[in-house]
Formats: C-alpha cells, structure tokens, sequence
C-alpha cells in the first residue's frame, strides 16, 4: 500500500518523528515499514485499538498520540507477577515509561494477557486488535486457541485482527512449538479461520528474501537481538526476518 492510498498517513508520519520516541525504536522504522504496515491494517483515530503484549512500547509510542482524544488503546502486557523475570521486567519498564509522559499516555489502559489472562476488554467493544510477532509464543505455550478465542471475544462484528508474524518455509513440516519463532503462514490462516475469522488481505511490505530461516537461534539471529551469533556481518546484511501480514475480519 502507498501512503497515498492511506488517509492518515501524515498524520501518523508526524508521530512517527516525534521527540517522544526513543531512538532504539526509531531506528527500526525502515525495517518495520512502520506507515505502511499500519496503512495496510487500516488503523484510524476513532477506533479502540487492543496491541496484544506491546513489551517495549514501539507500538505504544505510535498508537497511543493516534488514537487519544478521538479513541483508545488497550495494552494487555505481561502479568506484573509473570514467572518470567524478563516479563515482569518489561512490564514494570512499560508502566514507567507510561507513567513519564502522562501527556502521551495518560489514557492508554494497561491490563494483563496470557494463559488464562483474557479479561483485557469488554466483549464485542474492539475495533482492531494488532498483535505483532506473538504467534509463536502462544504455540510454544500451548494456548492459541483461548487467545485466539479472546480476541474474537472482544472484537466488534467487523472488527479486525491485524497480525504480524516470522514467517515460515512452506516446504518444510511445522514444529508445533514454533521454537525458531518461524510459523508457516497457511498454518496461521487455517488456525484464525478456524477460530471464526475471514481472511481479508496478506501483504508483502514486510516480506525479506535474504532470510534464509535457518539460524543459530532462529529469527532471534537476526536483528535486532543477533542471538547466538558471533560475527553479526552476515547477519545485519540480511536484515530483520522474513514476515507476514495478515488482515482477519470477525464476521
């Protein structure tokens, strides 16, 4: 999608370039094709907006001027009490960051998703819900289906579900734990679909042929973590992972 083709795309280029983002985030900004991405999943500043587990906040510094004043944003993040120490750190870390620009983020409402943590909004109050490279963890933990089945819950008739994921070799069989972060993308379409959803659109914006999926530590090879990887060259000139978009549609 051209950011013609999207009405709101000078608006969100100035938050984009605004101040308040960090400079970790901003730098990402070419490889997420952030105006695009958001273009293709049709975000508008009316909508109440869920973004499932936004971790560091690069979605939140983006949607939360979007949307404020005009719609909501909606953050389920990590149980504060999360086993995970990471977790708990992020989340801690998002709600401080939160907390330093009340101006920005005063009324993004903060909640908690995971295994049998899906009471983050009311049913059937969502315009979109944007979950961008979770897929994967929620096969490795074995709950897609109660995710997705939240996620259906909440959305309005029409709503949509805007995801993002790592995406797999359609030549090789499936793990079902997704340890490599990869998922084939047929098997994420029959998994949605078969949660009640109408595929609408795929897009191509964040689609990287130099990814050959075979690294140490799976798409966490690659930028911007370079797990396991000594010499980071090979890695940085093949760039950020191989990802799908994918635009559902609750009927």
């Amino acid at each position: 999608m051209s950011n013609a083709a999207f009405p709101h795309a000078q608006e969100l280029q100035n938050i984009v370039a605004g101040e308040h983002r960090s400079s970790a985030h901003k730098a990402r900004d070419a490889a997420r094709h952030t105006i695009e991405m958001f273009g293709f999943f049709g975000i508008a500043p009316e909508m109440c907006i869920v973004d499932i587990w936004p971790t560091t906040g690069w979605t939140t510094e983006l949607l939360a001027p979007f949307v404020r004043g005009s719609g909501k944003l909606i953050a389920p993040h990590f149980a504060a009490d999360h086993k995970d120490g990471l977790c708990r750190r992020q989340r801690a870390a998002f709600e401080a960051k939160l907390a330093a620009n009340p101006e920005l983020y005063d009324q993004v409402e903060v909640s908690d998703f995971g295994r049998g943590l899906y009471e983050y909004a009311a049913p059937e109050s969502v315009d979109m819900v944007i979950t961008l490279r979770n897929f994967h963890n929620w096969m490795w933990s074995d709950y897609v289906e109660p995710a997705l089945a939240s996620f259906f819950n909440v959305l309005k008739q029409g709503g949509i579900l805007a995801l993002e994921e790592h995406r797999g070799d359609p030549n090789q069989p499936q793990d079902p734990q997704a340890k490599t972060l990869y998922v084939r993308e047929d098997y994420i379409v029959d998994a949605i679909t078969g949660c009640g959803f109408e595929l609408l659109a795929a897009s191509e914006i964040n689609a990287n042929p130099k990814d050959t999926k075979d690294h140490p530590k799976g798409a966490l090879s690659l930028p911007p973590n370079f797990w396991g990887v000594d010499d980071r060259a090979p890695y940085e000139a093949i760039g950020e992972s191989d990802r799908m978009l994918l635009k559902f549609c609750k009927p």
